[in-house]
């Protein structure tokens, strides 16, 4: 079967920078699942997306559907005609299904059938309503009309191109009717661009200044900062949304290098990097130590004879902006951080829970109790938490709320305040994010969790749970921080108590009972879905947590060992096993004794199982004490042969009561030394 290449270009108005590439993508997608859909095979596809277009190209596109045949069974003959041979609705809602008169139905076997061959139909006549049909599933939250027209589309249309082959697919979409006339670059090349073929369509817009592969684009920007960044002894830094933002506005990607003047650089780096990231879309230029250098790289969308005058226009814009960060940086140093607690007093955190400043009053309380428990100083965790919102009321955070926390941090040097309590101030946000950086300072780690369970304990203790996909305060976030700090910078902190003295710095603002168990199977919880992204099986974490471990970290220690233990080969007979002494016991009627009476011990399976089981618990005791989960469990593996003796040579339920109580007993202490690290029946 014949194949030609096909190219659909759209032009538009400048497309929205932040979603051209997710668009490129989707209307890829949407125009390979039509084709697949209507069964023309091809060899490959690929997208285009550049500020005035989308594009896709296909290559070798079959020219004509295959041929393909319909069978449709339908209902049983008897249920198709009555008594008297009359058809019933079930034959002719079948004869309507598949598009006949009922004559054509084939009647001949036990059920109504019908078959059909279907000519394949030229594909140029398919691919128009393929495009459109992608056009119309693309991403697009808000679509605009533009003049009198009544079609939709994320920017107005300007022009389309339609090729199959060397010939113009015949057709008229969103109110552009087809040809092979592109555009160039607006400044540069502005004037038509005829396309030869679909296969020369990069190479045509190259000559008129539009490189119109996205892909190509983001890597010439890439390759062009990092050079000139070298060429100024420094290094570019480059976020890769930034980046896909800048490919989105230029078509013809010319970066240069810019510069401002050195005494910004006495203002918080992190603010001039703000700023000019996020509003003027620059890429800023640090050193070796990641101090900021006075340069920056702005990325032109034309070649100029005189690149000194965009240079100029571009340093001429940013300094207002440079400015206002500095002004704000030396006024919010007039005044010591810590008198701005007096405007947070004002400042409602939940209405039901006071203000920010009530919530700063109580994280200090327990970060202190929490400093105290992880082997921190819990004065200046206290300290830190005072200070910790503090900088919420700076005009520096007011103008760029992304400094939150790093402000703070500046200030609480200024004010000659300890090195850790200042980095608590950024600390406590920490992490930002999945996979983010952790706080570095036993302070900050206080601070940290202390805001988190604060946090979680007011907003639970006011009934206002997360629900779905609804987290208005961030709860889930706060609980999986809480875990990844303690976990991940193995701390032991008792949560269960530092959960319950939150619950009581909130004291009568929120309902207590049952609040504690609330918060903690909360975020417990977090650690179920945590090891399934690790690959540990629910059984693991379940065994765990039968055992409720107070301190996150002892709970992943032996949710380790138990993953470990999982591995070996005696481990499914004594999770067998330990399931059974488990049901045994609980059918058991009262507690058994608390010791074994060797005199009551038969020879054999039963005193082999006594002696293995003492011997393992000396061994065990020290392990289990350093939390040495593994090794522990690894000693007991050993019990394998022994427990499965007794099982097949011993009657538990002796008819003796006093026999059958002590053997209640053993198995109680065999059970218990499982106990000791987690509930190893449910991994049965």
């Amino acid at each position: 079967m014949s194949a030609h290449d096909f190219l659909v270009e759209l032009g538009t108005e400048e497309l929205p920078p932040k979603a051209l590439n997710s668009l490129g993508e989707a209307f890829l997608a949407g125009v390979e699942k039509g084709l697949k859909a209507a069964g023309l095979e091809y060899r490959g596809a690929r997208y285009y997306a550049a500020p005035r277009r989308l594009a896709v190209l296909v290559e070798q596109l079959a020219t004509q559907q295959p041929d393909r045949s319909v069978r449709l069974d339908g209902p049983p003959v008897q249920a198709a005609f009555d008594k008297d041979g009359n058809p019933t609705q079930a034959a002719l809602g079948f004869a309507k299904k598949c598009g006949v008169e009922l004559s054509q139905i084939d009647t001949s076997g036990p059920k109504l059938k019908f078959e059909q061959s279907i000519a394949g139909q030229p594909a140029v006549g398919l691919l128009p309503g393929i495009v459109e049909a992608s056009l119309n599933e693309l991403p697009i939250p808000k679509r605009m009309r533009w003049a009198a027209r009544k079609e939709e589309f994320v920017r107005p249309t300007q022009w389309l191109v339609m090729l199959f082959g060397h010939q113009v697919v015949d057709c008229q979409i969103l109110a552009q009717k087809a040809g092979r006339t592109s555009r160039g670059h607006r400044f540069h090349a502005d004037l038509e661009v005829s396309i030869e073929s679909p296969a020369h369509y990069a190479e045509n817009l190259r000559g008129a200044f539009v490189v119109a592969d996205f892909a190509e684009r983001r890597a010439l920007i890439a390759k062009r900062v990092e050079e000139l960044a070298r060429a100024e002894n420094g290094s570019a830094i480059v976020p890769p949304a930034l980046l896909d933002e800048v490919t989105a506005l230029v078509e013809w990607p010319v970066p240069l290098v810019c510069s401002f003047e050195e005494r910004f650089l006495e203002v918080p780096q992190e603010a001039l990097i703000a700023t000019m990231q996020d509003n003027q879309k620059y890429f800023c230029l640090v050193d070796a130590e990641g101090k900021l250098l006075p340069r920056f790289i702005t990325v032109a969308n034309v070649e100029s004879k005189d690149p000194a005058q965009i240079v100029q226009g571009n340093e001429k814009v940013v300094r207002p902006r440079l400015t206002d960060a500095e002004f704000f940086f030396k006024q919010d140093k007039k005044q010591p951080l810590e008198q701005r607690n007096q405007r947070l007093a004002g400042v409602v955190f939940q209405a039901q829970l006071g203000s920010v400043f009530d919530k700063a009053e109580r994280v200090s309380k327990l970060a202190a109790f929490i400093a105290e428990g992880i082997g921190g100083d819990a004065s200046r965790a206290a300290r830190a938490g005072i200070l910790s919102k503090c900088d919420l009321a700076t005009e520096m955070v007011g103008e760029f709320p992304e400094m939150q926390g790093i402000a703070g941090y500046y200030y609480a040097k200024h004010d000659g305040e300890a090195d850790d309590v200042a980095l608590a101030l950024n600390e406590q946000y920490m992490p930002r994010g999945a996979g983010a950086e952790l706080p570095s300072s036993l302070t900050g780690a206080a601070v940290a969790v202390a805001d988190k369970l604060d946090t979680l304990v007011g907003i639970f203790g006011i009934g206002m749970l997360p629900t779905g996909s609804k987290d208005p305060y961030a709860l889930r976030r706060a609980a999986l921080g809480v875990l990844r700090i303690l976990i991940e910078k193995r701390l032991d902190l008792d949560l269960v108590a530092a959960v319950e003295q939150a619950i009581a710095l909130y004291g009568d603002k929120v309902k207590s009972e049952g609040l504690a168990g609330q918060v903690l199977d909360f975020v417990f919880d977090r650690l179920r879905a945590r090891y399934e992204d690790e690959g540990v099986e629910v059984a693991v974490y379940q065994a765990v947590r039968a055992l409720q471990p107070a301190a996150p970290l002892d709970f992943d220690q032996r949710v380790q060992a138990v993953q470990a233990f999982r591995q070996l080969p005696e481990a499914a007979a004594l999770a067998a096993a330990n399931k059974r002494v488990s049901n045994i016991l609980a059918k058991a009627e009262g507690e058994p004794p608390a010791g074994v009476d060797a005199q009551l011990l038969e020879a054999g399976a039963e005193q082999a199982l006594a002696q293995a089981v003492a011997a393992a618990a000396d061994a065990v005791a020290p392990m289990a004490a350093a939390r040495c989960y593994r090794e522990a469990l690894e000693r007991l593996a050993a019990l394998h042969e022994p427990v499965d003796a007794f099982f097949e040579a011993v009657l538990v339920n002796a008819e003796d009561a006093r026999v059958r109580a002590n053997r209640l007993a053993l198995l109680s202490q065999l059970r218990g030394l499982f106990l000791g690290v987690a509930d190893i029946s449910l991994l049965g």
